[in-house]
């Protein structure tokens, strides 16, 4: 990174650390409690330019790096880890398959409404019954006499099921576990037959909506396909390299939001009057989690500058997703452990940080997923 790429870096940091304290934190346990979406929190996010961050200017976005990416990431998640979920899902996801697999009419049609946040994405690949074994997917999509294409099924745990305005979805086009048996179609949200189901009641990420997408029937047009029929599964492995890049900053900025809170009480917290932060006991504990927090960053780093050059970055993606999200959870555990009992009520954040970190190690390939792919690529 160049000292240039680094002041711009900086500056995107600092608008987003802005917007996240001044109408973020406000509402972050208000949201939590009720599970209450913010669309329009998510669409003036729009107006600064993070709903588009990697979105070329010629089709609406501010066209900036992974490395903007993550801090954008990085400081909402250090207020919210579900704005910084929803906002790296709309990103990642849903614009940036898109963007990557799209024609220039799609992205032309589509990419200034995602990258305004005048339109929230949704993406969908998970079924209920096909978590980590997404070859074996249900949904199908089948053409009709007209040309067609007709879907049929159920994708579970999509964020923005309910409230998102248009979806890529995979679907099946081929037979189950069968090479090249999947194709990626973009599903806007008046599409007829298009429904939303279940939203699911969850431990942590409570404002980030997740929800079940129905196809009844939904009848799209070819011109709405994403590539070559059959390229589904092989395109959504590419985005989830990249999304891994997002979940891993996320996991980095739930980290953080919870050392830096820790920190400031153990320095507050009087015991046998002098600060806890001066017992050995509280101070490993701290000086590990800065230790973690700091390995994280230099991973998801590596993984930023890979993608940047356009390098292979498969396996530095996930050993950023893997050893960021593991680390999210044991900081988190630990903030909540220096904080003591008040660190077990809502009255302060770290509660909130211990929810939210567990999903980073689930989302977007599991952990142990992870870990077959970084051992994979490590003996090719």
């Amino acid at each position: 990174m160049n000292f240039q790429t680094q002041d711009l870096t900086q500056q995107v940091a600092s608008a987003a650390r802005e917007f996240a304290l001044t109408h973020i934190a406000p509402h972050v346990m208000r949201w939590d409690e009720q599970q209450f979406f913010p669309k329009q929190t998510m669409q003036e996010l729009g107006k600064l330019g993070l709903m588009g961050i990697l979105v070329p200017e010629e089709f609406g976005g501010a066209g900036l790096s992974y490395f903007e990416y993550k801090a954008a990431i990085e400081e909402i998640a250090k207020v919210c880890g579900s704005i910084g979920l929803s906002v790296a899902a709309h990103n990642s996801l849903c614009t940036g398959h898109i963007l990557s697999f799209g024609n220039d009419q799609q992205k032309k049609k589509w990419l200034p409404l995602l990258a305004s946040g005048q339109w929230i994405g949704a993406w969908g690949l998970t079924e209920a019954n096909t978590g980590s074994d997404a070859g074996n997917m249900q949904c199908t999509a089948t053409k009709n006499q007209e040309g067609n294409w007709v879907l049929n099924g159920t994708k579970t745990w999509i964020t923005h099921g309910i409230s998102g305005d248009l979806a890529v979805v995979l679907c099946r086009t081929g037979e189950p576990r069968a090479k090249n048996n999947a194709t990626a179609f973009i599903v806007p949200r008046d599409t007829a037959g298009l429904s939303a189901g279940k939203k699911e009641n969850k431990l942590g990420m409570r404002a980030s909506e997740t929800a079940e997408l129905i196809f009844d029937n939904c009848v799209i047009p070819d011109s709405h396909r994403l590539g070559e029929v059959g390229e589904g599964f092989k395109q959504a492995m590419k985005i989830l390299d990249g999304g891994r890049i997002s979940i891993a900053a996320l996991s980095l900025g739930i980290a953080k939001g919870a050392y830096e809170a820790a920190k400031k009480y153990a320095q507050e917290r009087q015991q046998f009057d002098k600060p806890i932060a001066q017992f050995q006991g509280i101070a490993f504990k701290l000086a590990d989690m800065a230790t973690e927090i700091e390995a994280a960053d230099l991973l998801i780093q590596q993984a930023c500058f890979k993608k940047e050059q356009h390098l292979p970055m498969t396996q530095e993606a996930a050993m950023a997703k893997y050893y960021a999200s593991e680390v999210a959870v044991r900081v988190a555990t630990d903030a909540v452990q220096i904080f003591g009992g008040y660190g077990y009520t809502k009255d302060f954040p770290v509660e909130k940080f211990y929810r939210d970190a567990k999903l980073c190690t689930i989302g977007e390939g599991t952990s142990e997923i992870q870990k077959l792919v970084i051992a994979r690529e490590a003996l090719r």
